[in-house]
C-alpha cells in the first residue's frame, strides 16, 4: 500500500480523477474497469451509478473501497452520502441541485472530502464559502456521459478559477486524449475523464497515451 495518507487538503493531488460509467464500459463490470484503473497508475476514483440497485451498488462499493485501499488511491462516491457513510469512502461528490455542503458536513464528519460540481464564478465563491474542499469546474466541452448536463462553460470559467479562487479543482466534462493538454496549459492539474477511458478497448493503453499527452 502506499504511504500516503489520503486526506480532505491533498484528496486531488493527483493528474487523472476516473469515474465509473458501467454503460460505456463494454460490458466490463465496475471492478474489472477499476482494477485497470488502479493497476496502472491511478489514484483517484469515483463511483458514479445512477442506475444500480442499492445493494448491488454496496456490493461493488465495498470491493473497490478494499482494492483502492490496497493501491493507496482515494475513492470517492457520487451523490450517495449514505453508501460513501457505509463503505467509509475518503469523500463524497454532490452537485448544485443535492443537500448543501454544510449540512452533508453534520453527516460525513471531519474526515471525509467533500467536493461540489459547479459551473460559474458565482458557484464556485459560493462553495468556498460552505465550505467545499474541492470543486468541480465543468463542463469544459460537450459531454453526453449524463442525462441532465448543462451547457459547456469552455476555458472562460476555468481560466477565472485558475485565477481567483484558492480551492484545488478538478476539470471535467467532454476531456479526451485530444485537448487533455490543452486544458492542463490553463492551469488544471487535475482532470476528470469518463468515456475516454472507462470505454477505451485497451484501458491501461489509454491511461499510458493521456499521460503522455499531458507530459507534451
Amino acid at each position: 500500500m502506499s504511504s500516503r495518507e489520503i486526506t480532505r487538503q491533498n484528496i486531488l493531488d493527483t493528474d487523472l480523477y476516473c469515474l465509473t460509467a458501467l454503460k460505456f464500459s463494454k460490458g466490463r463490470s465496475n471492478t474489472e474497469v477499476v482494477r485497470e484503473m488502479l493497476d496502472n497508475g491511478i489514484k483517484l476514483i469515483q463511483y458514479r451509478e445512477k442506475e444500480i440497485k442499492s445493494g448491488q451498488k454496496y456490493a461493488e462499493c465495498l470491493e473497490i473501497r478494499r482494492m483502492t485501499h490496497e493501491a493507496g488511491a482515494a475513492f470517492i462516491i457520487n451523490d450517495d452520502i449514505d453508501l460513501a457513510m457505509m463503505v467509509e469512502a475518503d469523500g463524497i461528490h454532490i452537485g448544485q441541485e443535492d443537500f448543501p455542503v454544510h449540512a452533508v458536513r453534520k453527516l460525513v464528519g471531519d474526515k471525509m472530502a467533500i467536493g461540489l460540481s459547479t459551473h460559474s464564478p458565482q458557484e464556485a465563491r459560493a462553495a468556498v464559502e460552505a465550505g467545499a474542499d474541492y470543486i468541480g469546474v465543468g463542463p469544459i466541452f460537450k459531454t453526453f456521459t449524463k442525462d441532465d448536463v448543462v451547457d459547456p462553460v469552455g476555458f472562460e470559467y476555468l481560466d477565472y478559477v485558475v485565477q481567483n479562487i484558492d480551492l484545488p479543482f478538478v476539470a471535467i466534462g467532454g476531456i479526451k486524449e485530444h485537448n487533455i493538454a490543452d486544458v492542463m496549459k490553463r492551469g488544471a492539474k487535475c482532470v476528470a475523464l469518463v468515456t475516454e477511458i472507462v470505454g477505451a478497448d485497451n484501458i491501461g493503453g489509454m491511461i499510458k497515451d493521456l499521460r503522455k499527452a499531458i507530459e507534451k
